[in-house]
This record gives C-alpha cells, structure tokens and sequence, in this order.
C-alpha cells in the first residue's frame, strides 16, 4: 500500500482457540480519517489496543511508515509516533489541565534531568518551547480555557478533549481514538468533529473508533466494518451506508 502512513497486514488476534480478529488488513493515508465501526464484540477495541501495544497479536504484520511494530512496546511505539486515546479516562486528577499535557510532552524532551534542575539556559529554552506547544494543543481542542483548572473540575466532555490533547503532546504521526464521542450530547459531538477535523488539517492521520454513526459518517474519508473479527466492508460513508452486510450486521439479520 504504496504511501501509506499505518498498514495492517492480515492481523489476527487470537484468545485461546477465538479470533477476535482475523486476517485483518487495511491501510491509513496522510491526512485521511479512518473510522472502525462494527456490532459490539466485534473486535474494534482489540484492533486499537494491537495497534498500540497494549496486546501482542497472533500473527500478521503492522507498519507505520513502513517499518515493522512488531516486538514494540507501547511507550516504543509513541516514541515512534502511534498515540491513542483510551474509552475511559485516566489522569492525575490533581493536575491542572495544562499539567497534565505538559507532563505528556516529556517524550519530546531532549535535556537531560540534570540539566533540567540546574536549570541550564537550553533547559530554559526548551522549557518555553514546551510550553507555547502545549498552549498551542489546548486551544486546537478547545479547553484552553480551562488550562489552569484541576483536570478533577472539568466536565467528563473536557475530559474527553483532554485525552485527545494528551495524544497529541508527543507529535504523533497517527492517532488512534477509541470512542472519543462517549457521553458526549450532540453539541458536544459536533464540536469533537471540529476539533478533529483540525487535527487532521494540521497533517495528523486519524482512526476513529465510535458508535455515534452521525459523527463517523461525517468526518469520515473511509470506513473499515468489523464483525466477529473479520472485515465485512470497507469505503466511503455512502458506500458503507448502503452496504447490505453492513445493515445485516447491524440489524441481526442472519446473525
């Protein structure tokens, strides 16, 4: 898949003698969205946490820019550029919003510790470079102005915003987000489109995981549909929509 930012090939994922998934393969381009759809169960989640490292697969093969994933941790693999956010939140909730961002930017750090305490004028630098990116990322998703409030305070929308924020502190090549729209309201879900929208705009890759199929139909360039584990269509929103297996899967016909 010749330009390709995230290839997956032929990916499968086995517990015990079940295939959560299998033989999936599909690619992700430069500023392209991707959505991951399918019936609970079949298999979204355990494609995402693959991806990231969090489970080793069974067999197959997974490049980003073309070189191999396989063997990575997940710290490696967002080293590498691989970022995700995850259904529930987790945070230091006595951190403030900015604190929590900035405490995700360590991974671009290039001080050492030492010269970080005694506070070298490169450590100076460096620490005012970080901050103005992290600015830079609260305003791109839109809680900036709840920077300097407990992450503890903020809405569970905020909360969800935060994540994508605390993704994108380690400049990632390709994002993952595995159901950001969650107790979200509709003007809630609008605003999220935006934001990721930007973020693609901004020249960052996106696979979307979510069951609001407003949202995925909308910022969506191209959908992969799961069930039980294998892929049952892929294609534009208009394609997917109409797509006879993809209603069957849906709606149980059949299953």
């Amino acid at each position: 898949m010749a330009g390709s930012v995230l290839e997956l090939n032929d990916v499968t994922k086995s517990f015990g003698g079940v295939h959560a998934i299998k033989g999936l393969s599909f690619s992700v381009n430069q500023n392209e969205i991707v959505g991951l759809i399918g019936p609970n169960g079949s298999g979204k989640t355990t494609t995402v946490n693959v991806l990231s490292g969090a489970l080793p697969m069974t067999s197959g093969d997974i490049l980003l820019n073309g070189e191999s994933l396989v063997g990575f941790s997940e710290s490696s693999r967002v080293k590498k550029g691989l970022s995700r956010t995850f259904q529930t939140a987790s945070f230091f909730s006595t951190f403030t919003v900015f604190e929590q961002v900035l405490l995700a930017r360590d991974v671009k750090l290039s001080c050492n510790p030492l010269s970080s305490i005694l506070r070298t004028q490169k450590s100076k630098q460096e620490t005012t470079i970080q901050r103005k990116k992290v600015d830079d990322i609260l305003r791109m998703t839109k809680i900036a102005d709840v920077s300097d409030e407990p992450v503890e305070s903020i809405s569970s929308a905020q909360q969800r915003l935060l994540m994508i924020a605390t993704a994108l502190a380690s400049e990632p090549k390709i994002l993952l987000l595995d159901e950001p729209a969650a107790g979200m309201v509709k003007h809630e879900r609008e605003a999220l489109g935006e934001i990721i929208s930007t973020v693609r705009e901004q020249g960052i890759p996106i696979v979307v995981i979510e069951h609001h199929m407003s949202l995925i139909m909308e910022i969506c360039d191209r959908i992969v549909v799961l069930n039980f584990g294998e892929k049952i269509a892929e294609g534009d929103p208009e394609s997917i929509r109409n797509n006879p297996a993809v209603i069957d899967a849906y709606l149980g016909g059949g299953n």
